[in-house]
Parts: structure tokens; C-alpha cells; sequence
């Protein structure tokens, strides 16, 4: 890891170069009405680019490049091994502009540099470096058939993916997509999130210097009522793949019936129950988890342990120590390599969180951690990890997605009520049980309507765990072989002999 300072960080922002236009056909290009937005950055409120603000017309040129290449077979028809090499180049190539890219990312969105060169860039380059591993591993089939019939079942692209990535873990959650995506053999137009842009637009570059053909990957940046709107009614465009809220989600889906019927695969909000048993096997490890599950990235994260439920024994004994865990999570500088917490990603994210910090006292919530906005004589935008007691889950901030540092306090008497009060939300992404009987173990996270459901930890699993949600979280799942069943068609093939 890198020894690097704040200072360090802080002249190489000043000295950085930064990229804002949009990608098409392997190249970096204005808009066709040459319309740009201004992105600032989080950390303290100055102009980081003029960034390109796509919409149709660039969609429209998007979308035909992405189709001719597509057409064309360099890619889509390129040997898998072939496929694997570029792929395993292009994250190499992540890992040599780790620094850069993980500045852009800080800048851009506002969590701490150490996250950023640590966790969001490496796992990007991992997750494109194991989808290009796994696509020439992945075997076709035959079914059993009399002997004078032969029955062939294979995978083919799908053709234009559209992918439309979230800001809170810009890189990453691209990758996600982009690893299985391309070396399937798609050609994909990556949509970016107007809020943090800069990671998407620089790696297009890297993906031509690895050796993936102009027109396979075409970045749009702009804002999502534009030019994610015209992505999503695109006749020519086979697969939306999208991260972010439930209501896009739920327009995403209007959008393709309103078309061409494209596939539309969604990972949506969640509102996860992290759920703390009296005979938890250990009550230190299991507050340091309820603090850093709701804390981490600054709560903006769709897996956040937002709701912690705790058996009504151990309450008073456990809620202090949550309370003292949490105060290792402070906000600072995220370019100072020590911070825990950095800035929400803009003003707009700011004011909502601090308007579900209203609604809880107005519902009679007990605040008992944070609860404010802080370091505003930086010009930056950090709020301090919250939380509030006495929380009962018909509660706003109890039943609403806040994408932001604010912890839900509920308690149960009985593994049914539990698993009760986790399940009545429209969500179902995440959950976490802590408890020291396997039997209980297994049969709440059985219970749990849930994607993914995490014993004595919380947010487990890598890239060979499939990730995604029950319920109004979505559907389809990210990462592991199961996240390329969104990417391909399958095609039966009978064949007479």
C-alpha cells in the first residue's frame, strides 16, 4: 500500500489532469449540443471538470457503435480465451493507474482515499480479472437425446448492454457489470452516474489500451432523466443492467415495455436488518460490525445495516458499546490517509439525510449518537454518524432507504419477532444474524427474506457469491457465474441425424 500523505494527496489533486467527456466508438468526444455539467467535488466544494451531459443524440451514436461492433464479430465472436487475455489486461492495467484512479474516485465522491486505494479500485480490477478468467471455463451442453438426434444448448451475447452504475462505488459497481458483460462478448454503453463520473470516463482509455476494439465499450456520462431515459427506450439496445433506487428501478421497467421488451436487470435499495441475538458469541465484534455496517462509506451503501435489531436482554448492555464503537468512525479529510468517514457526494444527498434525522426526532425517535452536520468551514459536505433509539420499524427512517449514517435502534423478545420486524420492509438485499446457535442460525437466515444473509459478521462473501435482492431490491444477481446468465441468450439447437 501506498505511504502517501495528505499533503502528498492534496498536490497531486491540484496537479491532476482530469477527463470529462464522453467515450464513443474509441474516442473522447463533446456532446452533439455540446451541453456539459459541472461536477463538484464533495470534499470541499470546488469545481473538479466541465463534465460532458450526454442525451439522446449521443445515446443514438452510442448505441449505433456499439451495434456495428457488436455486428462485426471482433469481439462478440473473438475466441473466449482470447476474450480472458484482454480482460485480464484491462485489470492490470486498473492496478497500474491505482493511484490516479482512486484520486478521481475520492474527489469525485467523497470517501476516504485509504477505501479507495484499499477496496474500490482493487475490487474493480479483481472483478473484471475473474469474470475473464471464468468465460472460457464455462461449458456449454448437450442434452440427452435418442440416438439419432443431437441436442445442443449453448450460450450466445446477448448484444448491447446498456449499464447504468450508481455513485457510491463508481468503479466497482461498473466492473461488476463490465466483467461478465464484455467478456461474454457484448458490447456495452456504460452510463456513469452524474454525481461521480470520473473513474467511468478514464477507464475507457484503458480498455483501448488492453485491446478491446473501438465500439465495445462506450462511456455516456449525463444525467439519468436524459441520456438513461434514451438508453432505456432504445429499440436497439438488448439488456439495461442498473444499481441504484427502487423508483428508477421501477421506471426501468416501464421503459421496457414501453420499447423492445429489453432485459431489465436491477439491484435496488435496501433497508437491512442486522440482527443481534443474546447469546451472540461475541458482543465486542458484533458492535464494532452494528458501527462500521452503518458507518462505512459513509452509509451509502445499499447493503448498509441501517436497521439493528437487538434481543431486549442484552439492549442496555449493548447499545453503549455500539455508541463507543461508532466514535472510531469520525469524518475528516478523505485525503488524509487516517480518515474513517469522509463527505455524503453532494449537497442534494446531504440535505436528505439530514431531513430523516428530522423525521426521526419527529416521530419520537431518541437520538443518542451524531445527529449533525459538521466541518461546514471546509465547504465540503459531512454528517456525522447517527443514531437513534427507541425506533419502532413503522417509523420513516425505519421503512426508508436514507443512503446515509443514520442507525435505526429496535428490539425483539423472540427469534419470530425478529425475523418479523426484518422482513416488513419492501426490501429484501441484505441481513446479518449473530448468534451462537448453529440450529438458530440457520433456520432465521431460512426465514430471512433476503439476497444475502451474513452469520457472526456482516457484509461477507467475494467474488464467488452471488450478489443481488428479494423483493423490491431486484432481481437477477451481480458477481459469481450466475451474474453471466444476465448477459447471454440461450439457444437449443436440434439437430436430426
Amino acid at each position: 500500500m501506498t505511504t502517501l500523505t495528505q499533503a502528498d494527496w492534496e498536490k497531486r489533486a491540484r496537479e491532476l489532469q482530469i477527463e470529462g467527456r464522453a467515450f464513443i466508438h474509441g474516442e473522447y468526444t463533446a456532446a452533439a449540443d455540446n451541453a456539459t455539467f459541472d461536477c463538484i467535488s464533495p470534499v470541499d466544494g470546488r469545481l473538479l471538470a466541465k463534465v460532458v451531459s450526454c442525451d439522446a443524440a449521443d445515446a443514438q451514436r452510442a448505441v449505433e457503435s456499439a451495434r456495428r461492433t457488436f455486428d462485426s464479430g471482433v469481439w462478440s465472436r473473438l475466441a473466449p480465451a482470447k476474450r480472458k487475455a484482454t480482460m485480464i489486461r484491462f485489470a492490470g492495467l486498473l492496478k497500474q493507474n491505482l493511484e490516479e484512479l482512486a484520486l478521481l474516485e475520492t474527489l469525485d465522491m467523497g470517501k476516504p482515499i485509504s477505501d479507495s486505494l484499499g477496496i474500490d479500485i482493487p475490487g474493480a480490477a479483481n472483478a473484471l480479472a475473474w469474470s475473464g478468467e471464468a468465460i472460457d471455463k464455462l461449458y456449454d451442453e448437450v442434452a440427452a437425446t435418442p440416438h439419432n438426434q443431437l441436442g445442443l444448448v449453448t450460450r450466445e451475447p446477448i448484444g448491447v448492454v446498456a449499464a447504468i452504475v450508481p455513485w457510491n462505488f463508481p468503479l466497482l459497481m461498473a466492473s461488476w457489470k463490465l466483467g461478465p458483460a464484455l467478456s461474454s462478448g457484448n458490447s456495452v454503453v456504460l452510463k456513469p452516474s452524474e454525481k461521480s463520473p470520473l473513474t467511468a470516463i478514464r477507464i475507457a482509455q484503458l480498455a483501448i489500451e488492453a485491446g478491446i476494439p473501438a465500439g465495445v465499450l462506450n462511456v455516456l456520462p449525463g444525467y439519468g432523466h436524459t441520456v438513461g431515459k434514451a438508453l432505456a427506450l432504445h429499440m436497439d439496445v438488448d439488456t439495461v443492467v442498473f444499481t441504484g433506487s427502487t423508483k428508477i428501478a421501477k421506471q426501468l421497467l416501464v421503459y421496457s415495455g414501453e420499447s423492445n421488451m429489453k432485459r431489465v436487470w436491477l439491484e435496488a435499495g435496501g433497508k437491512s436488518p442486522n440482527i443481534v441475538f443474546a447469546d451472540a458469541p461475541d458482543l465486542q465484534a458484533a458492535a464494532e460490525s452494528a458501527a462500521s455496517a452503518i458507518a462505512f462509506n459513509q452509509g451509502e451503501v445499499c447493503t448498509a445495516g441501517s436497521r439493528l435489531l437487538v434481543e431486549r436482554s442484552i439492549k442496555d448492555k449493548f447499545l453503549p458499546m455500539v455508541i463507543e464503537a461508532l466514535k472510531a468512525w469520525k469524518p475528516g479529510n478523505p485525503l488524509d490517509p487516517a480518515t474513517t468517514v469522509g463527505a455524503l457526494v453532494d449537497t442534494q444527498q446531504m440535505n436528505t439525510v439530514l431531513g430523516y434525522i428530522e423525521a426521526g426526532h419527529a416521530d419520537g425517535a431518541k437520538l443518542v449518537a451524531g445527529g449533525k452536520r459538521i466541518l461546514q468551514e471546509t465547504g465540503g459536505t459531512y454528517v456525522e454518524p447517527t443514531i437513534f433509539d427507541g425506533v419502532s420499524n413503522a417509523m420513516k427512517i425505519a421503512q426508508e432507504e436514507i443512503f446515509g449514517p443514520v442507525l435505526s435502534v429496535l428490539t425483539f423478545d423472540s427469534a419470530e419477532e425478529a425475523i418479523s420486524i426484518a422482513n416488513d420492509t419492501p426490501y429484501g438485499l441484505a441481513a446479518a444474524v449473530w448468534t451462537a446457535d448453529l440450529s438458530k442460525a440457520h433456520l432465521t437466515a431460512k426465514a430471512l427474506r433476503a439476497g444475502s444473509v451474513w452469520v457472526n459478521q456482516y457484509d461477507g462473501g467475494d467474488m464467488t457469491a452471488p450478489f443481488g435482492g428479494f423483493k423490491q431490491s431486484g432481481n437477477g444477481r451481480d458477481k459469481s457465474l450466475h451474474a453471466f446468465d444476465k448477459y447471454t441468450e440461450l439457444k437449443a439447437t436440434w439437430i436430426k441425424l
